[in-house]
């Protein structure tokens, strides 16, 4: 089969949307994924439709055609068509899963098998929004390619570094031997994000602040290359304020709440549906509604995110015992260059000072420097590819072969 590309097909799931991309693999090397999109409307009631973003392509919506069975796997087998139409002569050599939670036994990328899916799925209360999804696509992808490994790669994983004073409660031990610690999420992103920066600069070796900001949205403080710190603790509930996520609460607060008569999943809801960005505004999750829109309340929310992160970049820095480096990635931190401007302004006091012209001109398309000449700290915006990292564990495991 010397005329196939050896690829993985690296896949984040979502409870309505399916975002995947094609990467090329050697020598258990990957290279730039060659095709990409998202299946989206598959809910229940959904119109599912499929975007590809492909050379040979417009990435123009799609609608799946219509039919019976659950919609993610109609979505699957429409990928496997679009992938014999777009990228050529390819032969699959594992499918790479993003999975929100590896718990206490999986920091390491796994092959995925029955019982690794059973303990997986006992970790879906501590990520509700997400495990559960993840957990469904793996299964999906074991029905339509049954002779392809399937690939879990953690998000929890990139964190394994963290010290003991950064995971632990202040709550008895006999809790902790129970798994309830802090955790750390986004660790994909993290992942790239290191690996790029030392490409780019020889900074990224020192103090160094990463802050992905998007519906999820974190904090990670990295010296040397290795986790110490994180916003996000033993669920992906905790820190920063986010899309529909409260970020941090006084557990007061939950306390009163169960104390009104207000049930677990009532509860939950709150915190992760109807929090935010989106309950602060009582308009949208959505940063770039938030900032067209100029209300007040929308004001606000923004106002408050903008808090909560500096708060963080601050509480974090003192971890690093200062700084060298902060960049930003996710769909707000690569996009909302009015959001950087304001929080390094907040930041100037660790010696952080904005090129204005090179913030604006950072667009989430490359990554940029977008500090000033003088800056003591310098500031860069870096696309994140969690399905590359994810595929090149895959094809580590998979032996790598031509």
């Amino acid at each position: 089969m010397s005329d196939y590309r050896r690829v993985v097909l690296a896949v984040n799931a979502g409870s309505s949307s399916l975002k995947f991309a094609l990467y090329p693999c050697r020598g258990g090397h990957t290279q730039a994924a060659i095709l990409s999109g998202v299946a989206e409307g598959l809910e229940p009631g959904g119109q599912p439709q499929v975007s590809l973003h492909a050379p040979a392509s417009d990435a123009q919506p799609a609608p799946l055609a219509s039919g019976d069975g659950d919609p993610f796997e109609r979505a699957l087998r429409r990928l496997r068509t679009l992938l014999d139409e777009h990228a050529g002569p390819v032969r699959l050599a594992a499918v790479a899963h993003r999975i929100v939670h590896g718990g206490e036994r999986h920091a390491a990328s796994i092959r995925l098998d029955d019982d690794a899916l059973a303990y997986l799925d006992t970790l879906a209360p501590l990520a509700p929004l997400h495990q559960p999804h993840n957990l469904a696509a793996v299964r999906a992808c074991r029905r339509a390619y049954p002779d392809v490994p399937q690939i879990g790669c953690f998000d929890t994983g990139f964190h394994a570094s963290l010290p003991a004073e950064e995971q632990l409660f202040a709550l008895p031990q006999a809790l902790r031997a129970e798994g309830i610690r802090r955790y750390g999420f986004h660790g994909l992103s993290y992942r790239y994000l290191a690996a790029r920066l030392a490409t780019l600069t020889r900074r990224a070796g020192g103090r160094v602040l990463m802050a992905h900001l998007g519906n999820g949205a974190s904090v990670c403080a990295m010296r040397a290359g290795r986790s110490i710190a994180t916003s996000m603790g033993f669920s992906a509930l905790d820190g920063l304020m986010m899309g529909t996520r409260s970020g941090a609460v006084d557990p007061g607060v939950l306390l009163y709440l169960l104390r009104q008569g207000w049930t677990p999943q009532r509860i939950e809801n709150l915190l992760y549906r109807e929090s935010g960005l989106l309950g602060v505004s009582g308009l949208s999750a959505d940063m770039r509604t938030l900032r067209a829109s100029g209300t007040a309340a929308a004001r606000q929310a923004i106002a408050l995110f903008e808090h909560r992160l500096v708060q963080a970049c601050g509480a974090l820095t003192a971890s690093l015992e200062g700084l060298d480096l902060l960049a930003f990635t996710g769909g707000i931190g690569e996009h909302d260059a009015a959001l950087r401007r304001d929080a390094c302004a907040r930041l100037r006091h660790l010696g952080v000072v904005l090129d204005p012209a090179r913030n604006l001109a950072a667009d989430g398309r490359a990554a940029l420097p977008i500090h000033a000449a003088g800056s003591a700290v310098e500031v860069w915006v870096v696309p994140t590819d969690e399905g590359r990292v994810a595929a090149a564990d895959a094809a580590a495991l998979v032996d790598g072969g031509p």
